[in-house]
């Protein structure tokens, strides 16, 4: 790896912007000495939390730099600004981003409480941890841990691949990955001051977060900065090629304005600019640009699970899960994508929503032979979710399982929504349920009591996982690991059950042909 190191990212010390001013603390605020400087939070509902903790300096498509204030106390009561991203009423957007959050119910050290730190859905493109949904109070009182969320560089800021033009974008493929690394380094030097235990960090993240925690699983600047993980609805079996990834930045630049053989105009163009190009069409997938991690041979040097899981992933305990009903939630029932959907034009509307090369009306045929009492609409969720949003998931549980490791778990989440129950159990149903902010913003979940159960058996199973290893919660059945061929899985629902590979027939539908990965 040219001699680069974990350490030689975070080299650079501190003072790399202007240091804060000393500020007094209100009356009653939590103050927490850290190395990285003093922060004064907020005492909210019994619990601390300090919002917009900056872990690092970003700078334009290169490898984040650490930044600390010691002995000098810093506000954390507001979140900090967000990734560029496309425009959505969100005055708070910068390239510098690296900020993070903590909800912790003490700060005294000895606790050694597990870490749950959390990363962010909306691909590689866009998101933010500082939506209701993403609160961490909930979580962090309910099962006595501190959570933390993070916000990091996205889309062209964090992977737009220039490398292969100019060598001072030796990082650029990587930058949003290097971000989480940083914040995860921050976290091993300094949570223990906040109550958590540095040996216990456990990752979550949901669709694009879990794809960012599956390519951490094999980074190796990344080892050993978490213990545990929990991907929902997000896998990452192949990064991005170099060569498709040089052709995206091409494009892209061509959308700019810049040529490739001069990249100097990058330097002072405005973020506006940057952020407005995003529109440009992807050279390789057709649709929006795809910018995601690059096997850069650097940084990434394989795909996190192919051909097979990583050897350095194997020991990490992990969770996978998806939602039964996936594309309900970004192919909605009243989008023209879904709206008008008949047996006869079924075939045709399924097949640019699904990542697999196999014969649609074939597809069809299958489907309304095992179901068939479904209308054509029911069938057009059921393969698009089958063939383009859970493939990734079994694919990297049957290569963990194939490696021999022995720690991981499956879950699939059947609850209905019962607040849009036409939506059944869409993508994103389970942040609510892992967080507890089932009345947030966002959430699909409702208030009443069976999501409130729900909800408390997928908190206490994560936090478990987080503590001991095992995801065990009360009125949780057994949930046996995940092993060929009985391929166990966790069906969370109003009454949760295990169930052995419950949706044999579709997996084994789907394996008939090569997953594409997007973006690869």
């Amino acid at each position: 790896m040219d001699g680069i190191t974990r350490r030689s990212v975070m080299a650079g010390g501190v003072g790399l912007a202007a240091m804060p001013l000393v500020v007094r603390a209100a009356a009653g605020d939590p103050i927490v000495e850290t190395k990285a400087g003093w922060f004064a939070g907020d005492r909210v509902d019994g619990l601390l939390r300090f919002r917009g903790i900056r872990y690092g300096k970003a700078a334009r498509f290169m490898a984040p730099r650490p930044y600390a204030t010691p002995g000098q106390t810093v506000p954390a009561h507001e979140f900090g600004p967000i990734c560029p991203q496309e425009r959505n009423g969100d005055s708070q957007q910068s390239e510098d981003c690296l900020f993070l959050n903590i909800w912790t119910p003490g700060t005294d050290p000895a606790a050694k409480r597990p870490v749950m730190l959390y990363i962010h859905g909306g691909a590689y493109s866009n998101g933010t941890v500082t939506v209701p949904l993403n609160d961490g109070a909930k979580l962090a009182a309910a099962e006595d841990v501190v959570v933390v969320t993070v916000n990091h560089r996205l889309n062209a800021f964090g992977y737009l691949y220039l490398a292969r033009f100019d060598s001072r974008f030796a990082d650029s493929g990587n930058a949003g990955q290097l971000d989480l690394i940083l914040a995860l380094q921050w976290v091993h030097d300094n949570i223990a001051a906040f109550g958590g235990d540095p040996g216990r960090v456990f990752l979550f993240g949901q669709s694009g977060g879990g794809a960012k925690i599956a390519t951490l699983m094999g980074m190796p600047a990344a080892k050993g900065l978490f213990h545990s993980c929990a991907t929902m609805s997000g896998q990452q079996v192949t990064a991005s090629g170099p060569l498709n990834a040089t052709q995206r930045a091409e494009v892209y630049l061509a959308r700019l304005g810049v040529k490739s053989g001069d990249l100097g105009p990058l330097f002072d163009m405005p973020t506006e600019k940057l952020a407005d190009a995003l529109d440009a069409r992807d050279p390789i997938l057709g649709g929006g640009l795809y910018l995601g991690p690059v096997l850069d041979m650097k940084w990434l040097v394989r795909h996190p699970f192919w051909p097979d899981a990583n050897p350095q992933s194997l020991a990490i305990p992990m969770i996978l899960g998806n939602t039964h009903d996936e594309t309900r939630a970004f192919i909605p029932p009243e989008s023209a994508r879904a709206q008008g959907v008949t047996w006869d034009n079924l075939a045709a509307r399924i097949a640019p929503e699904i990542r697999m090369d196999l014969l649609p009306e074939w597809v069809v045929a299958q489907y309304r032979g095992h179901f068939p009492a479904d209308t054509p609409t029911d069938i057009f969720y059921r393969a698009t979710t089958a063939g383009r949003s859970w493939p990734g998931q079994w694919l990297e549980a049957d290569a963990r399982a194939a490696a021999g490791a022995k720690s991981t778990w499956v879950y699939q989440v059947d609850y209905k929504s019962s607040t849009q129950p036409e939506r059944g159990a869409p993508h994103t149903m389970d942040i609510a349920l892992a967080f507890g902010t089932l009345d947030a913003s966002g959430s699909f979940t409702g208030t009443g009591p069976a999501a409130q159960k729900l909800s408390a058996q997928v908190m206490g199973a994560f936090a478990a996982l987080a503590r001991t290893g095992q995801p065990v919660a009360k009125g949780l059945p057994v949930w046996s690991p995940y092993t060929l061929p009985g391929r166990a899985t966790m069906v969370f629902d109003t009454t949760s059950r295990v169930a052995d590979d419950p949706r044999k027939w579709e997996r084994e539908l789907w394996a008939r042909v090569p997953y594409i990965q997007p973006g690869s």
